[in-house]
């Protein structure tokens, strides 16, 4: 074997292998004190997942092994998901994640018994490593082998890339990165490989890739409109200059036509006609308010989807911020010097450069809509360190060939030992600080837990199956996965992908009314209000008729805040009060009235339960913004909600990061120098409540159990969030069903 494939190999097993090494650490639960691990690990002794999403594609590839479809039935020949947004919501989810886990899962099993989680588990440490690889045989036609090297390295170690790949999230950040830089590599070699052929084959293959994306991430359409806007531009640029165009366009043509074409063919025009019908709708979704105004925006209680701070970029990108930049700068100096480009970069033509600087500027602008966007900056930024690398490679490759009578350039001349050990002195500088940024950033905690797991089994076992689990929407695909019971909201939300085209899809009966923000409101009000009628009926009422009682309502209304004034009236009293309420008082006419009162007062209402975990507790001011709703001024309410751990004892004086002091010895708490109104104590299973200070506004509470403590007005001292999460006692309208040390299942008395 040649050398040079040799080092080509060895290269990329190298970048794989750091990839996945760094990735399986995941899998020791560092995070977690050694005392609590065992309890942080599943029946396969592997950490329950990292990220709860990673329960929907489990519960997806489980349908899809059963009965061969992702959905859990088919309605009028489309797969629907029954479990997710009850009463259920067409199934709309790129499949290549479920198709991929399964062929391994098949393979895996013919030569031993490997259960589906353990597949699931470890998939994206085997996966995520790929998109390293790629950018390495990427940089490496730009670039010398060091380069290459430098960017296949901070591409697999990239931190925001990283953590969300690492063994046990298993999610489709997996292929965000490695797709992207298939297709645009791929597409770049067709447009500059001087065989017709060959460049044809290569357009093929990047629309093949492109198609492959397509199936694998929903946010594909960036990528595929930012190629084509800069091929566009490219075509007129070169056809102000006169240059020959003929090719390219045929290239371009090519690419295009075989993405569509493929679209059409495997998943149907519909798919076809959200490509064309996307970037209108996206304007839409780009203005101030949500799609769904007046009713409140769940998306800003999303992490990922706020906008990173400039640490928050840094942390994200890692070295490669900062050398991808400077690359940049560095790169378009030599291009602009033919000479300099002979002798440095004779690889980088002007369209590869500047389809990578739009690239990263896409990247930035990006972080305008939150921070998971982070990713699309990574790869740009990752080839242009390798290019950059490259160049001081170059450079010192040229000083061994000086025949400079300067003192200082003789030193180098024939030292290639000298000049090797140089090189691989840079390479250190860049790639050590990537490394020594992920030491410590896999000490997190897995997303669930033994008590979770137990409860949401209890709930499976000891429930009908056309129960409805009502709970935050972070934890929804735990439940419809493990518990298999359908649930009000979870991660999808308000399918906001499936926008920009529910009015083309009949299956969509209420086009973009329904699924939307809308359920969020109503499931935060029932938390947050201190009616215990009100709560029970807004559950009974979510759970049997879904959207169908404020969708209805707000026909005759026209008028979304009166709706939820309505329906906030209504609930919380019985049938007959209810109907002489809409007729009267809000002047619905009798037929109106009896098919409002259908839906929130059903005859045969369908059985639900509330599921309670300690992580909601820092949930707590998402459900009292959302819940204290004001629908003229599209905004919540004014108040006070602090979750903090209490991180810091001295004697029996108990101190947290929200200046919350308690001394145990004499019972007495301030809240920055405050006595509070009131003073909440609670293990779990005991509370002890203490009025104190009449003239504040503010409750504490302090969760023994879980180390924490809560700062909150005290308007909401008797919400059912209060009394259900924080409390954790029984109501006159609530009772516990099952119990653990962290979790919670209750029933409406």
């Amino acid at each position: 074997m040649e050398k040079k494939y040799i080092k080509l190999i060895t290269a990329i097993l190298v970048i794989f292998a750091i990839g996945f090494f760094f990735r399986i650490g995941s899998a020791y639960v560092t995070g977690t004190p050694i005392d609590e691990k065992s309890f942080s690990l599943d029946e396969n002794n592997l950490p329950y997942m990292y990220e709860l999403d990673s329960y929907y594609n489990y519960r997806l590839t489980s349908n899809f092994l059963d009965h061969g479809y992702l959905g859990d039935t088919i309605i009028d020949g489309r797969e629907w998901d029954t479990h997710s947004y009850s009463p259920g919501v067409p199934l709309d989810y790129p499949p290549l994640i479920v198709y991929l886990t399964a062929l391994v899962y098949k393979f895996i099993n013919i030569f031993s018994s490997v259960p589906l989680l353990v597949v699931c588990f470890w998939l994206s440490a085997f996966v995520a490593p790929l998109a390293g690889v790629v950018a390495y045989l990427f940089t490496r036609r730009l670039t010398n082998e060091s380069g290459a090297f430098v960017a296949g390295v901070l591409t697999v170690l990239a931190p925001f890339y990283f953590l969300r790949t690492v063994a046990g999230w298993f999610d489709t950040d997996i292929f965000i990165i490695l797709f992207p830089l298939l297709v645009v590599w791929l597409f770049w070699e067709s447009s500059i490989n001087k065989n017709p052929r060959n460049s044809i084959i290569l357009s093929v293959l990047a629309g093949f890739s492109m198609f492959l994306f397509s199936a694998a991430w929903n946010g594909w359409q960036y990528y595929f409109y930012l190629m084509a806007f800069f091929s566009v531009l490219w075509i007129v640029g070169c056809y102000i200059q006169k240059k020959p165009l003929k090719r390219f366009i045929t290239t371009f043509l090519t690419f295009i036509a075989v993405t569509l074409i493929l679209l059409t063919l495997f998943t149907g025009v519909l798919s076809f006609l959200k490509l064309l019908y996307g970037p209108l709708e996206f304007l839409k979704l780009t203005g101030v308010q949500s799609p769904w105004a007046p009713w409140p925006d769940i998306y800003l209680s999303v992490g990922e989807l706020s906008r990173p701070t400039f640490d928050g970029v840094v942390s994200g990108v890692g070295i490669a911020l900062f050398g991808g930049i400077f690359g940049l700068v560095w790169v378009l100096r030599v291009l602009l010097s033919e000479d300099l480009k002979k002798k440095y970069l004779n690889s980088v033509d002007w369209f590869i450069y500047l389809f990578l600087v739009l690239w990263a500027l896409t990247g930035f602008l990006a972080l305008m809509k939150g921070s998971r966007f982070i990713m699309i900056m990574i790869p740009p930024l990752t080839i242009s360190t390798g290019i950059m690398v490259g160049l001081c490679v170059n450079y010192l490759g040229l000083l061994r060939q000086n025949k400079s009578s300067n003192r200082v350039l003789a030193l180098f001349r024939d030292k290639k030992y000298l000049t090797s050990f140089l090189t691989l002195l840079v390479i250190f500088l860049v790639l050590f600080p990537a490394v020594a940024n992920l030491m410590g950033s896999l000490e997190m905690p897995p997303g669930a837990d033994d008590n979770l797991w137990d409860s949401l089994g209890w709930i499976n076992h000891n429930t009908s199956n056309n129960t409805v689990v009502f709970s935050n929407w972070p934890a929804g695909h735990i439940i419809t996965s493990i518990a298999n019971r359908s649930v009000a909201l979870d991660g999808r939300m308000a399918y906001i992908e499936t926008v920009q085209y529910r009015n083309l899809d009949s299956a969509y009966t209420h086009g973009v009314k329904s699924p939307t923000t809308a359920r969020e409101y109503w499931i935060d009000r029932a938390f947050y209000t201190s009616d215990g009628n009100l709560s029970a009926s807004i559950f009974r009422m979510v759970a049997t008729s879904g959207d169908l009682g404020y969708l209805t309502l707000d026909e005759y209304t026209h008028n979304t805040t009166r709706t939820a004034e309505i329906l906030n009236n209504i609930l919380g009293v019985d049938k007959s009060v209810a109907r002489d309420l809409l007729v009267n008082q809000y002047n619905l006419s009798q037929s109106q009235a009896e098919t409002i009162i259908s839906y929130t007062h059903p005859n045969s209402p369908r059985p639900y339960v509330v599921w309670t975990y300690t992580q909601m507790v820092n949930k707590g001011f998402w459900v009292f913004n959302f819940g204290s709703w004001d629908f003229d001024k599209n905004g919540g309410g004014n108040f006070t909600y602090v979750f903090a751990d209490i991180h810091h004892e001295e004697g029996n004086l108990v101190l947290s990061d929200t200046r919350f002091q308690f001394d145990n010895t004499h019972k007495t708490v301030t809240y920055k120098g405050e006595l509070p109104y009131c003073f909440i104590q609670s293990d779990g299973t005991v509370e002890n409540k203490t009025y104190i200070n009449p003239n504040s506004n503010l409750c504490v509470v302090i969760l023994f159990d879980e180390s924490e403590v809560v700062v909150m007005d005290k308007r909401f001292e008797n919400s059912t969030f209060t009394k259900l999460v924080l409390e954790s006692v029984n109501t006159p309208t609530f009772r516990s069903l099952y119990k653990n040390n962290s979790s919670t299942v209750w029933q409406a008395v």
